[in-house]
């Protein structure tokens, strides 16, 4: 089938003069002419023109097109190979700008019109977040950050006061704000290990992404130094797939039972009193469903705890306390119970 000028002119939404002008550069030549000389192209030549409209919209001016379709990248199947590898960039860099507006519009909804200085500082931000997580991660941390908002100024400002006092950043002391610490980040990034690498690496390298009113680079230092002590003592007995699987600490039920625990044991009540046996069933429960009801996790859970001063550091329990309760969890075989023992 021959077509000609006019009628391919139609078929790709191009102009007469625009294909009289690719033929004057050499650029699209017709293979044919008809006897009155108006220009025929055949199948071939159709081709040619989609390998060039292609390689127009990647961008490429006419003067690089010739050259490139006269080499071995210039044929039709790598050309469109490339189009649609082009597309799919936009299609993707389009859905992440319709994600991060999304957002904005979120950020908006929240709270009252900003100023030029809010503008900014949003967009600065939002572009500092983007370098290191997708819109969707991004989304996912906005909505958490409201689950866990109130509980870090005053975590925070324990750490300040510990630095304060010049206690060094790998003291004991200073295990139990560690393990809040990891805590509450694992709480915030739904336990996700590299969703908190790489906050952790945004905030150490992008001063816009550190809010006003959040801890300072200093601060972020010393007390990454004390969880690093922490996690190094975990994973010398757990890997970091049995840390993920680890459920959300029950902190506050722990220490409400471990306060129940020093009364009793203060007032010389036998770990076999029912009273010791009913708080120690509720203990190895919460332990049993914070490590996803896995005897083996829970066992090497147990060792770690056993082993390393560090995470002994930041036990609900004081040494004395966690030994009656041992004991008192040591007696609940006899009678069926969930477990035999939890980390106290």
């Amino acid at each position: 089938m021959l077509l000609k000028v006019g009628e391919l002119a139609r078929h790709t939404g191009l102009t007469v003069r625009t294909l009289h002008h690719y033929d004057a550069i050499g650029l699209l030549v017709p293979s044919l002419r008809s006897e009155a000389g108006y220009r025929l192209y055949n199948a071939a030549d159709a081709g040619r023109l989609h390998a060039i409209q292609a390689l127009r919209l990647l961008g490429l001016p006419l003067g690089e097109i010739g050259g490139l379709l006269g080499a071995d990248s210039g044929s039709l199947p790598g050309i469109v190979q490339r189009q649609i590898a082009s597309l799919d960039r936009q299609i993707a860099q389009a859905t992440a700008l319709r994600e991060q507006l999304g957002l904005l519009e979120q950020r908006l909804a929240e709270g009252v019109q900003p100023d030029m200085k809010d503008w900014l500082a949003t967009l600065e931000q939002m572009a500092a977040y983007g370098r290191y997580f997708s819109p969707a991660e991004i989304k996912s941390l906005m909505a958490n950050w409201n689950t866990v908002a109130d509980q870090w100024p005053p975590l925070v400002a324990e750490v300040a006061a510990l630095m304060a006092h010049g206690l060094p950043a790998d003291a004991l002391e200073v295990q139990p704000l560690a393990a809040r610490w990891m805590n509450l980040m694992g709480q915030w990034m739904d336990g996700s290990f590299d969703l908190i690498e790489r906050w952790g690496e945004m905030y150490r390298r992008e001063p816009v992404a550190r809010r006003g009113d959040g801890p300072s680079a200093e601060l972020i230092a010393y007390i990454d130094k004390a969880i690093g002590l922490r996690l190094a003592a975990l994973l010398r007995h757990l890997s970091t797939g049995d840390l993920a699987r680890l459920g959300r600490p029950p902190d506050e039920e722990w220490r409400r039972l471990a306060g129940e625990l020093a009364g009793l044991q203060a007032r010389g009540v036998s770990p076999r009193d029912e009273a010791v046996q009913a708080i120690a069933l509720a203990w190895v429960r919460l332990f049993d469903a914070f490590t996803g009801h896995d005897p083996a996790l829970a066992a090497r859970l147990m060792k770690a705890m056993a082993a390393e001063p560090v995470l002994q550091a930041a036990a609900a329990t004081a040494p004395a306390v966690r030994d009656y309760l041992l004991r008192a969890i040591a007696l609940l075989q006899p009678k069926g119970s969930d477990h035999a023992s939890a980390a106290p």
